[in-house]
Parts: structure tokens; C-alpha cells; sequence
């Protein structure tokens, strides 16, 4: 069946989202704040109050800080190197003297300084209303038992050691110490107690260890002394015994072989020198005559003063040879005297030559005999090796047991002048104060905190519930869960304008709400139920177009869901405008619309049905509207309601219905406890589908629905009735009161 104003294409949706796109996503989160903003509120509100009434309920706290450095350097001033060896300050030192710091040790001994067992904060129930609420409340579940000393020392120390703080600034040796009390001066004055329990701590573990070690340093110097005066001693005896001379620390045997060694050395460098001039004097002896650098090179001034003379000689000889030829007489001459001197130059080579053979001959016997003495000395030395490796094994003794002694007596002395000056390595650097402002509860914090908690826990809510609102609330959700129109929103509906009995009118009586409420469109013409009523008018009208739509009915899933209200009112909307309109009680099961408008009916369907009564004897007409009304009839006998409604004389009275009026009206029962709806398909032209607004469960209408296809192909549409217009405003903002109530609603009650 052609339904007016149905989407042409089904969209696959999520609701509240259209398409998913990231401005659709965020539309539908607003819209969902839109929804569930007074639930938002009221989380939020209970947040903010429950933060201001702690605010102002809580004990104010003050924090106190105190600043402590570890410094090596103020102890190199005063004292060498420590007893127990310097240990450089890392990281790892650092945290451990804040674990040192955090220790019961230094926390009893702050609260055995200062009384705090002493103290209620410490050992009674705290401070502000919550603490002496609390108090009292576990005063009411103890005994009469009276705490003693270990116990309140232990309390004390539990509420001590969750208000202090200790904590390392950044990556320095600087350590922050922090307490947190009701009172600022007592919270400086635990602040420095703990920096100077500290302080005092490290000097009496110092002092501890430093006296112990002296007293084992003690026996151990005696024990050290002893042994390094055996080891000397037995160094003596063994020189004495082995007949060993030590000389500027050096044996004289081993002094005098460094000598010769040094002797031989000297000697053998002397020989090879002569052995190198001889060798060179005797090349120069093989040569006629020795060339200018050989000459210069021995430095003799009688063969540099032949060699002169042999060379003017030479000169002259060539000259005159070339002049006056060779056998000339001068020339013979001067080769003569050639001769002469050359052989004068021989002589004196030859006697440079035994020379230098005479140097070489005392060099070798010179070396001869240093060889022959160093032998002599070896020898010597090789009787007394055995006795110098046990002489250098006692002295290496004796060397380490002095030096173990003198280290020993060096730490000993170091101990003693520890003891009687300690010094720590911390020190403050910045002494706690009192406080001028609380550092607890921050009101703007406590406040932040609440507000942000409450819009998470208000979000959080406002999401579960949209997650678990599964009912009708806007014609969206209709067209996506039914696939049909949603042809009207009708308001819920209170008390009317006017309840004034008005002569004339059918079966009204004064005072009854119920009959106001079925006359609704009547009473208040210009209300917004009426304008929705008319629209469900006008898509009846419209799918008239496309074949016959003469024939309704009105149906829901489950009873109280106002569908007699519906009918009822849209057959007085109808009959109202002029036209033939007759409503038919059809709900035999229950026929509440014959209760309420005929209550003195005794006939009615069932009669004529069954052929015992004739139609116009039990059709009523209401003067006002002319609207006729055919009760249900006495049904209080009837088994099978559905075979009736089947029947064919039922399809023979619609028949007879649809040649006397314009429109038939059937006030039929719900789908879920009955099936009497699914019989009437055959004769019925479109059923209108009443859902109650934000009730109806969406899982139950889908499944009847899906179940009775018959009615789902004749649905003309949805009629979501019983709205909160406030609400809906949320939900669909064009449904909203503002529009029709502002502009249209002359008078009357419009919700």
C-alpha cells in the first residue's frame, strides 16, 4: 500500500546519528546534552554542592617546607680522607637518604622530641566535622579500653607519616621535607624536627662506626707492628749470614758488574774506532797519491805540504812538456822531484799507518782484559743468585708489612679525630616557616575536580540513559525501527479548558474527565492535539487518492496506550467538519469506548453481528457533532472474540457501513494480548498504529509488527501520542510547544 509522505529509500542509521560523519556524531552528542540536560544539571549540582558543603565543613591544612642539601665539601674542610672511604653522591645516594629520611627511626624520634603522642591530632580523631563525625561514630562500635603507650605510639606514627612528605627537587642533592597539619607553626616547627633528627642521625651512625673501626684498628696495629719488626730482622740476619753488602741500596756485587759492563762497552767502541782509522790508512796507502780530501781528512800538515808541492810540480811539468816537449831537461827535472816528494808522502803514510796499528793493538789488549775481569765478576755473582732471590723475597715482606702498618696508623689517627669532631654531610638550606595560606583543601581545585566529575558522571549518565531508552521519542525512530510514517505527535493531555456540561451533547455527564478527554478536538478546537488529530485527517485524505481509504482502524500494541482516546477524538474531528462518520467499538475483549461514551448501551456490534437487532436500533448520534456511535454490545459471554470479528456477517456490516457513511471508525484492540486485529485485514482499508510516547517499548511494537504482515501492509502510519512537550522539544525541536502555542493556540489547554 502506497503510504503518503514515506521515504522513497530506506536509510540504513544509527539513531540519534544520520550518516556518521563527524558533524552528524557531534549534532547527535548535543542533542543528547539537549535531552538529558536536567539530569546533566541535577548530577553536576549534587557534585558542586557536595564539594562546597566539604569545603566548608573541612579543617583547613597548612604546609610547612623545609630544604636540605648534601654536601660533601664542608667535610673535605675539616678532615682528610674518610675512615670508611669516600663515597661519591649519585643518584641512587640521593634517593637513599630520602628512603633514610622516610624511616620510622627518624619519625619516632620527631614525635618522642615533640610529645605528639601528647597531641589529639596525632592520637584522637582528627580535626573538622568529618574527623569528629568520624570519632564518634567509632567511639559508639570500641570498648572503654584504654590505649596504651605502644599503641598511641604507633597511631601517632601512622598520621605522622601520611602528613609528611619527602621528595627530591629534580635531578640535584637537594631534598624537600614537607608536613601538613591544622596548625601552620606546629607544621614548621615537625618540618625542622625531622631536617635535625636527620642531621643528628647521621652524626651518631658516623660516630658509631668511626668507634668501631678504632677499636679494631687497635688490634690490628699491634698485630702489623709486630710482623714488620720480624720481617726487618730477618732481612739483617740474612744479609749477615751471606756475606751481602748493601750499598746506597744496591749490592756491591751488582754495583761492580754495572761498572765493568760499563767499562767493556766503553772499551769495545775504543777498538772498533782504531780498528776503522787502520783499515782506512791502509786503502790510503794503496794510492799514489791520496786526492785533497784524504789529505785534509788526517789532518797532517807534512803530507798537506808535499802533496802541495807535488801538485805545483805536476803543473809546471805538463806546462813544459807541452812547450818544450817531454825529454826536455827541466821536464825530466821536475818529474824527478815528482818522484822524490811522492815518495816522501809514502814514507810518512807508512809511518801514520804504524801508528794506527799500535792504537788498535792497546785498544784489543785493553778490552782483553775488561773481558777477562767482567768474567771474573759474573762468576762471582752467579755464587750468590739463590741468596738475592731470598734476600728480595724478605725485603718485599718486610716493605709490605711497614707500609700496611704506617697505612693502618694513618687510619687509626683519622678515627681519633672523627670521633672528637663529626661532621655530616647535610645540611639546611632552608628553614621551614609558618604558612599564611592553607594548602588544603584548595577551594578552587576541589571545586574544579567537582565540576569535572560531575559533567562526566552527568555525561556518563545521560549516555546510559540514552543506551537503555528503548521507546519511541521522535519520528525518526519510527521510519528507521517500523519502516512506516509517524503521521502525528499528540501531546499528553491533562486537565481540559472548561468541564461545564453543555446541553445537547451525547452522554455527558459533569465532572467526568474521561468524556472531556474523548471530546477533546471538540471542547478545544485550536489546541495543538487537535491540530496533530487533523493532520492524521489529512494523510487519510491523501492516501484516499490512491485507492479507497474508507475503512480504519485503530489499534495499539498494549492496552492504556490511548488508541480509543485517538479514535474516538478523529471520528468527532471528521464528523465535526460535515462529513458521515461512524465509530465502532470493536475492542470486545475490553470495550472501554462503549464504557465511556454509552454506558446504558445494552446492544450494540455483537447484536448485529448476530442478527438479533437491526442496525439503527442500536446506533446512536451525538447531537453536537453528529457523529454516529455503534457500541460494543454485551460481550461478556464471548469465548472467541476473533471468530466474530471474522465472521462473515461482520464483513457484510462493514459492507452495509461503508454505502451509508463517508468514514468508518474502528476502535480496535491492541495486537499483543489479542489477534482479534489481524482478522479484520480483509475488510479494514488502513490501520492507524498508536504508540505511546516514550513508554512503548521499541523491541514489542517491532515484533508484533513483524509478526501480523497483513496489518503492516495496510499501516498507514504511526501516531506517537501521550507526548511531553517539553521534552519532545528536546528530542525534535520542530515538535516543540513554542510554535503552536505562541501562534496558534487561541484558547484552551494545548498539552
Amino acid at each position: 500500500m502506497l503510504q503518503v509522505n514515506k521515504p522513497t529509500s530506506e536509510i540504513n542509521r544509527d539513531f540519534p546519528e544520520a550518516d556518521g560523519s563527524p558533524s552528524q556524531t557531534l549534532t547527535s552528542y548535543l542533542d543528547i546534552i539537549k535531552r538529558q540536560f536536567p539530569t546533566m544539571v541535577a548530577i553536576v549540582s549534587a557534585c558542586v554542592i557536595l564539594a562546597l558543603l566539604y569545603l566548608f565543613t573541612a579543617a583547613p591544612l597548612f604546609t610547612s617546607t623545609a630544604s636540605m642539601v648534601i654536601d660533601t665539601r664542608k667535610v673535605q674542610l675539616f678532615q682528610q680522607q674518610s675512615l670508611l672511604g669516600d663515597v661519591a653522591i649519585d643518584s641512587a645516594t640521593v634517593e637513599t637518604q630520602v628512603e633514610i629520611l622516610k624511616s620510622e627511626n627518624i619519625s619516632l624520634a620527631v614525635i618522642r622530641d615533640l610529645h605528639l603522642i601528647e597531641d589529639p591530632e596525632f592520637t584522637g580523631s582528627g580535626g573538622g566535622l568529618f574527623g569528629a563525625i568520624l570519632g564518634s561514630v567509632s567511639g559508639l562500635f570500641s570498648s572503654n579500653h584504654t590505649p596504651s603507650e605502644f599503641e598511641l605510639m604507633r597511631k601517632a606514627l601512622g598520621r605522622f607519616e601520611k602528613s609528611r612528605t619527602i621528595k627530591r627537587l629534580g635531578l640535584t642533592y637537594v631534598m624537600e621535607i614537607g608536613f601538613t597539619s591544622v596548625d601552620s607553626q606546629k607544621a614548621a616547627r615537625i618540618a625542622n624536627a625531622v631536617a635535625d633528627a636527620y642531621i643528628v642521625d647521621q652524626l651518631e651512625a658516623k660516630y658509631q662506626a668511626t668507634r668501631r673501626a678504632s677499636v679494631w684498628l687497635q688490634d690490628r696495629i699491634k698485630e702489623l707492628r709486630t710482623q714488620a719488626s720480624a720481617a726487618q730482622k730477618a732481612v739483617v740476619d740474612f744479609k749477615t749470614a751471606n756475606n751481602i753488602v748493601d750499598t746506597g741500596g744496591r749490592l756491591m756485587n751488582e754495583q761492580q758488574l754495572a761498572e765493568v759492563n760499563s767499562q767493556l762497552v766503553l772499551a769495545h767502541a775504543s777498538t772498533a774506532e782504531a780498528k776503522a782509522r787502520l783499515d782506512r790508512m791502509n786503502d790510503i796507502v794503496k794510492q799514489d797519491i791520496p786526492d785533497a780530501n784524504i789529505t785534509d781528512a788526517l789532518k797532517n800538515d807534512t803530507i798537506v805540504k808535499l802533496r802541495g808541492q807535488y801538485v805545483d810540480m805536476a803543473s809546471k811539468e805538463s806546462i813544459w812538456s807541452a812547450k818544450y816537449g817531454r825529454d826536455h831537461l827541466a821536464a825530466v827535472n821536475l818529474r824527478t822531484q815528482m818522484a822524490e816528494v811522492k815518495k816522501n808522502i809514502q814514507d810518512e803514510l807508512r809511518r801514520i799507518q804504524e801508528s794506527y796499528k799500535s792504537d788498535y793493538d792497546i785498544a784489543m789488549t785493553r778490552e782483553d782484559a775488561i773481558k777477562s775481569s767482567l768474567a771474573n765478576v759474573v762468576s762471582e755473582s752467579q755464587l750468590t743468585n739463590q741468596a738475592q732471590i731470598q734476600l728480595r723475597e724478605l725485603e718485599s715482606n718486610a716493605q709490605s708489612y711497614q707500609a700496611m702498618y704506617d697505612n693502618f696508623l694513618q687510619r687509626y689517627m683519622e678515627s681519633v679525630q672523627q670521633q672528637s669532631f663529626p661532621i655530616s654531610e647535610a645540611r639546611v638550606i632552608s628553614a621551614a616557616t609558618a604558612p599564611l595560606i592553607k594548602s588544603a583543601p584548595k577551594s578552587l581545585i576541589v571545586l574544579g575536580a567537582a565540576l569535572l566529575c560531575g559533567l562526566l558522571l552527568s555525561f556518563g549518565a545521560a549516555m546510559a540513559r540514552e543506551l537503555t531508552d528503548k521507546v519511541f521519542r521522535t519520528t525518526g525512530q519510527v521510519e528507521e525501527q517500523l519502516g512506516a510514517n509517524c503521521v502525528a505527535i499528540l501531546p499528553a493531555l491533562g486537565a481540559p479548558a472548561s468541564a461545564t456540561a453543555l446541553p445537547g451533547k451525547l452522554g455527558r455527564k459533569k465532572n467526568n474527565p474521561e468524556l472531556d478527554l474523548l471530546r477533546y478536538v471538540v471542547d478545544n478546537p485550536l489546541s495543538r492535539f487537535s491540530e496533530a488529530v487533523r493532520s492524521l485527517k489529512v494523510a487519510v485524505d491523501l492516501n484516499s487518492v490512491v485507492r479507497e481509504n474508507r475503512v480504519l482502524g485503530v489499534t495499539s500494541t498494549l492496552p492504556n496506550e490511548g488508541k480509543s482516546t485517538l479514535s474516538t477524538n478523529l471520528a468527532q474531528l471528521i464528523a465535526h467538519g460535515g462529513a458521515r462518520v461512524i465509530l465502532v467499538d470493536a475492542d470486545l475483549r475490553n470495550p472501554s469506548l462503549s464504557r465511556a461514551l454509552r454506558p446504558d448501551a445494552k446492544a450494540g456490534l455483537v447484536d448485529v453481528v448476530a442478527h438479533k437487532l437491526q442496525l439503527e436500533d442500536v446506533v446512536s448520534i451525538d447531537s453536537q457533532t453528529g457523529l454516529a456511535i455503534l457500541a460494543a454490545g454485551s460481550t461478556s459471554k464471548l469465548l472467541h472474540t476473533n471468530e466474530v470479528l471474522a465472521s462473515k456477517p461482520m464483513r457484510d456490516l462493514v459492507t452495509l457501513l461503508r454505502s451509508k457513511y463517508d468514514y468508518v471508525v474502528l476502535d480496535m484492540p491492541p495486537m499483543a494480548p489479542v489477534v482479534d486485529v489481524r482478522v479484520t485485514s480483509p475488510f479494514v482499508d488502513s490501520f492507524v498504529f498508536v504508540v505511546e510516547w516514550g513508554k512503548t517499548k521499541i523491541d514489542v511494537v517491532r515484533h508484533n509488527l513483524r509478526n501480523a504482515p497483513e496489518i503492516q501492509d495496510k499501516l498507514l502510519g504511526v501516531v506517537l501520542n501521550k507526548a511531553d512537550t517539553k521534552l519532545l522539544a528536546r528530542y525534535e525541536s520542530y515538535h516543540g510547544r513554542y510554535y503552536y502555542q505562541k501562534y496558534y493556540a487561541r484558547y484552551g489547554y494545548t498539552e
